[in-house]
């Protein structure tokens, strides 16, 4: 499972909790407003704005000479913005050529169908794989006072997505993408003692009707791109697994190969607010140049890492922005 190094990699944000074209941000990100322009916006109004939604979408590129190969990493939570962001962005859905769901919940697979869409409108009948965990695809549901639970609606089937143009391919084991441009890790090993991943998670039992529970949401997996003189860019969607975990498992993959920066949820919002002050402790250990946090990471997690790392060693996501590492 050999990951060669590419030159360079540039990630656009289509899909994300906020929408923030004022803060400033370091050379190497583009904001909103200017990726708009890049794509053809000529006059500032409200309908040429991207939308935020309650989840994550990215689109990466990877660069090795002349070589490009672009990957979707989830798909946010809604048809709808898929399409409205994607529109606004000059999204080249036909360029990509492989697509990774990392876990199975509403807030990253929702937009799915959407997307393969609009990835099958320029690939003229040509499947696109789509990368799944066999596990993702039970219903899920989230605790609420009382003990009452409140279902969460279930993900398309893969019979759906090959439907709607992919070639589903659900394992659990690593893959590599792409003229190795890319890795996708197994399923994520549990070592912390801190990070317990969503306490209270259910999930539907094999008789389908009643609820077991599923605090590990061991379907997650992260993504993974080493770039030349740099690192190993590590993509992960919501951190359920707890991002130290991540990063643990990440150097354990490339043990020869430094880590560079770490993109995504990093869930250390609502319950997991209690462990914020462990995991940027932790994260103290990687070395990392870069971190992005986004999606489910919360404020007051942000807060705490730039205290730590500096602002700019941390630089949030957000709606439209555009990553180059």
């Amino acid at each position: 499972m050999t990951l060669e190094p590419v030159d360079r990699i540039e990630v656009q944000v289509l899909i994300d909790n906020v929408t923030d074209s004022l803060s400033s941000v370091p050379g190497t990100v583009t904001l909103e407003w200017p990726a708009l322009m890049k794509a053809g916006m000529n006059e500032m109004a409200g309908s040429c704005q991207c939308c935020a939604n309650h989840g994550l979408s990215l689109v990466i590129n990877a660069y090795r000479a002349n070589v490009r190969h672009t990957v979707l990493f989830d798909a946010g939570p809604v048809e709808f913005a898929v399409e409205y962001n994607g529109l606004r962005l000059g999204i080249d859905f036909g360029a990509i050529e492989a697509v990774v769901l990392s876990h199975g919940h509403w807030d990253h697979a929702g937009g799915l169908p959407k997307a393969l869409d609009l990835i099958g409108k320029s690939r003229k009948g040509v499947p696109v794989p789509c990368y799944l965990h066999p596990g993702m695809f039970r219903q899920r549901a989230l605790p609420l006072p009382g003990g009452r639970l409140l279902p969460i609606r279930k993900i398309a089937a893969p019979e759906e997505l090959a439907a709607r143009g992919a070639a589903p391919i659900a394992t659990t084991k690593p893959q590599i993408l792409l003229d190795r441009m890319f890795y996708l890790s197994g399923e994520i090993p549990r070592v912390t003692p801190y990070e317990k991943g969503f306490p209270g998670h259910m999930q539907r039992g094999e008789d389908g009707e009643t609820w077991e529970p599923d605090p590990l949401i061991i379907d997650e997996r992260f993504l993974a791109v080493l770039v030349r003189q740099k690192g190993v860019v590590v993509f992960t969607a919501c951190s359920h697994a707890g991002v130290v975990n991540v990063l643990r498992h990440a150097r354990t993959c490339f043990p020869e190969a430094r880590l560079h920066a770490v993109m995504g949820g990093l869930h250390l919002a609502g319950g997991n607010e209690k462990i914020i002050a462990e995991t940027v402790r932790d994260l103290d250990e990687f070395g990392l140049s870069l971190v992005v946090p986004a999606h489910c990471t919360g404020w007051r997690a942000v807060n705490a890492l730039v205290s730590k790392f500096g602002d700019e060693a941390v630089v949030p996501s957000a709606v439209g922005r555009i990553f180059s590492i």
